[in-house]
């Protein structure tokens, strides 16, 4: 990924950090998280949403697509999706598990995508993994691979906050967390080109982690 400086080295080490962490959760991740669309009914409803307002024929990608449990949801409802994510190893498991749908390796400061390619996009939960100098250059990258008019949902943690986690599930991994401002989030997306049409929060279900989450639909303009 290229990559910008902070306290704990380049942007290139930190999203290294960061490939190599999923890499070694990635089947544990799979096994816990792969379902959890079945007791989030909100964010069903919301990508059954960006799904209707894509059209007939859209091709949404899932940028930080994990093991692909959103994207093969979206491609069991008749959508034609590609899942982008930074983990070689959660790839493969997309690519295994959700035939349906595609699966290319890549990162949000570089999307595998021409310009225009696709018509939606959903970023749950990526963005967190970004350095806040980041933010802007991967959403003007989100903006990039969107045809005008296209929508796009994100989700992230509420806060100011930016929690390392050194163990996961018995692994040892190195990678943060940052919990954004929806504020700060809203105006990056209007600064990048979009139109915020909708934002929301919501409590943690009993089955997450206790954090705020935030929800935020945008159109791209022009």
């Amino acid at each position: 990924m290229r990559g910008t400086e902070d306290a704990n080295g380049t942007g290139d080490e930190v999203h290294e950090r960061v490939r190599r962490s999923y890499d070694v959760v990635a089947e544990e991740y799979r096994t816990r998280i792969g379902g959890e669309l079945d007791g989030k009914p909100l964010d069903r409803a919301l990508l059954a949403a960006l799904a209707e307002q894509a059209g007939d024929g859209a091709v949404i990608a899932d940028l930080g697509c994990g093991p692909g449990h959103v994207a093969g949801w979206l491609a069991e409802g008749g959508r034609a999706v590609v899942g982008v994510d930074l983990s070689p190893a959660m790839v493969a498991i997309g690519r295994k598990e959700y035939p349906r749908a595609e699966f290319r390796e890549g990162d949000l400061l570089g999307l595998p995508a021409r310009d225009g390619e696709f018509d939606a996009a959903v970023a749950l939960y990526s963005l967190i993994h970004l350095a806040p100098d980041e933010l802007a250059p991967a959403l003007a990258e989100i903006r990039r691979v969107l045809r005008p008019g296209a929508p796009l949902l994100v989700s992230f943690h509420i806060g100011d906050e930016v929690k390392n986690l050194t163990e996961w599930w018995g692994h040892d991994v190195d990678v943060d967390f940052h919990f954004l401002d929806p504020a700060a989030v809203a105006a990056a997306l209007r600064e990048a080109g979009f139109r915020i049409e909708a934002v929301l929060d919501r409590a943690p279900y009993a089955h997450e982690a206790e954090t705020q989450r935030a929800y935020l639909l945008a159109r791209r303009e022009g």
